[in-house]
C-alpha cells in the first residue's frame, strides 16, 4: 500500500507542473517522439525538457524505447487510467468513458507502448499472462487457446458471447520473460480490416515488483483505435487482480462475460 501511495503521489507531481502536461499533450498528438522533435516546442533549454522527462518517466506517464541512435519517447497512460479507476469511475464512468473514447478517436500511431509496475513475481505475472482462466479475469472475459509453442497458433474465445475475437502467431516463447505474438482482430469488420499486428510482452524483475512492458506495434497509421484503446483497462485489471485479489467491473472490463 505504501508503494502504491508513493507511485500516485509520483504521478501527481508530475502532472502538476503545466510543462509536463504539454509534453504529454505533446506526445499525445504524436507518439514516439525524439528529444530533438520535443525540444523545438517549448521556449526552454535542452536540459529542462531532459529534465522534465525524467520526471514523466519516474512516475511512469513516459516510456521509452531505443530506435538506432535516437531515443523516442511514448505516452503511457495507464498510471491515468489507475487514477480513474480508484477515484473517477464509480462516480462518473459513462461521461468519462465517452470523452476517453473521444481522446482515442483523435489518435493514431504506428506504435502504442503500455508500462506497469506489479508487486508480483515475473513466474505469476506470465501464469497471469497465459493461463486462460486467470486470462478471463481482467481481460474482458476472453480466454487464450494455445499450447504457447513458438509457432503455434492462438486464438481468444469468449465463451459467455460465444465468439472468437483475435487469432494470431505466438511467434517468442519465452517464459517467464517475453512474449511475441501476431494478432487479428475478429470482433468487428471495422478491426478486422486492419490486417495483422504484433504484441510484445516483457517481463523484467525490479525489486519485489516486476515491471511489465506490452508493445503494441506493426500498426498502420491512423489504426482503428479499438485495436488498442483498451490495454490501459486490461492492464489495470492485471495489476490490481494480482495485487489485490480483486476484479475490476468497470463496463469495459465485463464486456465478455
Amino acid at each position: 500500500m505504501v508503494t502504491y501511495r508513493r507511485r500516485m503521489d509520483a504521478v501527481f507531481r508530475a502532472l502538476a507542473d503545466p510543462t509536463r502536461r504539454a509534453l504529454l499533450d505533446a506526445l499525445f498528438a504524436e507518439d514516439g517522439q525524439s528529444l530533438s522533435s520535443l525540444e523545438e516546442r517549448f521556449d526552454i533549454t535542452r536540459f529542462g525538457v531532459m529534465k522534465h522527462l525524467r520526471i514523466l518517466e519516474e512516475a511512469g506517464l513516459v516510456v521509452t524505447r531505443r530506435r538506432g541512435r535516437e531515443k523516442l519517447h511514448f505516452l503511457n497512460p495507464v498510471p491515468i487510467r489507475l487514477v480513474h479507476d480508484r477515484w473517477v469511475s464509480k462516480y462518473a464512468e459513462p461521461w468519462v468513458a465517452g470523452l476517453s473514447d473521444l481522446k482515442s478517436r483523435l489518435e493514431s500511431s504506428m506504435e502504442k507502448v503500455f508500462e506497469i509496475y506489479i508487486r508480483t513475481t515475473p513466474e505469476r505475472l506470465w501464469q497471469a499472462i497465459t493461463d486462460p482462466e486467470i486470462r478471463a479475469k481482467y481481460n474482458f472475459g476472453v480466454r487464450p487457446r494455445t499450447d504457447w509453442t513458438p509457432g503455434s497458433r492462438y486464438d481468444m474465445w469468449a465463451p459467455a458471447a460465444g465468439l472468437v475475437l483475435g487469432e494470431g502467431e505466438n511467434v517468442e516463447v519465452d517464459p517467464p520473460r517475453r512474449l511475441v505474438q501476431t494478432m487479428t482482430a475478429l470482433w468487428s469488420d471495422e478491426v478486422r480490416g486492419e490486417g495483422i499486428s504484433r504484441i510484445t510482452w516483457e517481463i523484467e524483475q525490479v525489486a519485489d515488483s516486476c515491471r511489465l512492458t506490452v508493445t503494441h506495434d506493426q500498426l498502420r497509421e491512423g489504426a482503428n483505435e479499438e485495436l488498442y484503446g483498451g490495454w490501459p483497462m486490461i492492464l489495470s485489471g492485471l495489476k490490481t487482480w494480482l495485487e489485490t485479489g480483486e476484479l475490476l467491473t468497470t463496463p469495459g472490463s465485463l464486456m465478455y462475460t
